[in-house]
Parts: structure tokens; sequence; C-alpha cells
């Protein structure tokens, strides 16, 4: 039985961070900006391919080159360069800080666990007014492995001091839940991505249309005791 959380762990691009800002990015690029979501998705598969192969390559270099598979080769080092400078522009999507703001005034704590790098993030956070809701960043470099195995979500543990009872991963991405649920958290997910939790992953404990949603169902979670 799930329980209300002492820490919730937000997984960062597409959960808290909006792409959007990339698309007149891409077009500047001599790009489709309707590209962006198979570019963010190529991005995810070659991580991930990457942590099962035994590798690791950190985000701005899986982005770079996921960007040059999807553009057909025809981009320059430039044109690159061009658009991954946009992760320092992007906005927070609407929902990230109501919910937060429900969190905090619930007594729960707040963590980043993200695929990118600390720093990006951090500036991230910082520019868009979330990180006064923040305790900390945790990036995956720190073990050089992608979502979801669970030695992240174990990392992300160690470093917070807490049992995996007393923690929620909350995110848009129904592999990144499930890959929490495997290491014992509770989880939330947000439907405005993908529409649909896919069935071939263990379900989400608490489900929701938005950010704000998940949170007001995490905080009426009955209260546990793990520590």
């Amino acid at each position: 039985m799930p329980t209300r959380p002492r820490t919730v762990v937000f997984d960062v691009v597409e959960t808290l961070m909006s792409l959007e800002n990339l698309r007149p990015r891409l077009a500047e690029a001599g790009l489709d900006p309707g590209v962006l979501e198979h570019w963010y998705d190529r991005m995810l598969r070659d991580g991930m391919a990457l942590t099962l192969a035994g590798d690791y390559e950190p985000f701005p270099r899986v982005a770079g080159a996921a960007l040059r598979a999807v553009a057909g080769g025809d981009t320059d080092d430039d044109a690159v360069a061009h658009v991954l400078a946009g992760f320092g522009t992007l906005d927070a999507h609407p929902d990230a800080a109501p919910a937060m703001r429900a969190l905090a005034e619930g007594g729960v704590a707040m963590v980043c666990l993200t695929n990118g790098a600390a720093e990006t993030t951090t500036a991230f956070l910082e520019r868009n007014g979330l990180d006064g809701f923040l305790d900390r960043v945790i990036s995956v470099a720190d073990v050089r492995s992608w979502k979801p195995p669970v030695r992240v979500y174990d990392h992300a543990l160690d470093q917070l001091g807490q049992s995996a009872g007393a923690v929620a991963l909350v995110a848009v991405h129904a592999f990144d839940c499930h890959g929490a649920k495997r290491a014992g958290l509770t989880t939330g997910w947000a439907s405005r991505r993908e529409g649909r939790y896919a069935d071939i992953f263990t379900p989400a404990d608490v489900e929701g249309s938005d950010l704000a949603e998940v949170a007001r169902g995490l905080l009426a979670l009955p209260q546990g005791g793990a520590g």
C-alpha cells in the first residue's frame, strides 16, 4: 500500500521543463520544427541503448548525435550548437509551480532527478523561480546511467538518506515510473505528454492529467511510518 511521501523526486525534461522554445531554433538551423518530438524520443532511445550496452555518454553528446541522426546528416556543427544552446532558454510547464507549491504547503520535501546535467537543471530552476521549492538536483551522471535502471533510483535514495517507501517519483514518462516502482518508490504519473499509461509498465500509484493533480493525489495518500 503506497503511503504519503516525505520527499518527491521530480523528473525534469518534459515533466518540469518544456522543450517548446527549441522549435524556432530548429527552424533557424534549417530543420523542420515538427522534428522536435522525434528528436527527443531518439535522444532517450540512444541514451538508454548506451546504458543497456554498459556505456554512458552525457546528455549534450547524446542530444547532439540524435539531432544529427534525425536531420539525416545534413546539419553542421554550428547549427547543432545553436539548437543545443536553446536548453539554456527553456520554460517550465505551467503546472510545475502549482504542484510544487501544494507539496511544499503539505510539508513534502522536493528534489530533481535528471538525465541532464545538474548545472543546466539548476539554471533552469533558477530562471523559472522553482529553485526555492527544491533541496537539490541529482543527475544520472553521478552513476553514469540513463534512467530507468534501478541503480539510478537507488542512488537518489542514497543521496536523500531515505527509504524507498518514504519517496515518490513524479514524471510524465511511464518508463520512468516503472523503473522507480522496481526500486520500491511510490510513483505519480501525469498524462499530459503520453495521454495513456502503457499497460506494459507497472501502473503508477497516482495518476493525474497534470502535475498539480498528481501532487494532490500524493498528498491524499495515507500516512506511513517509513523513514
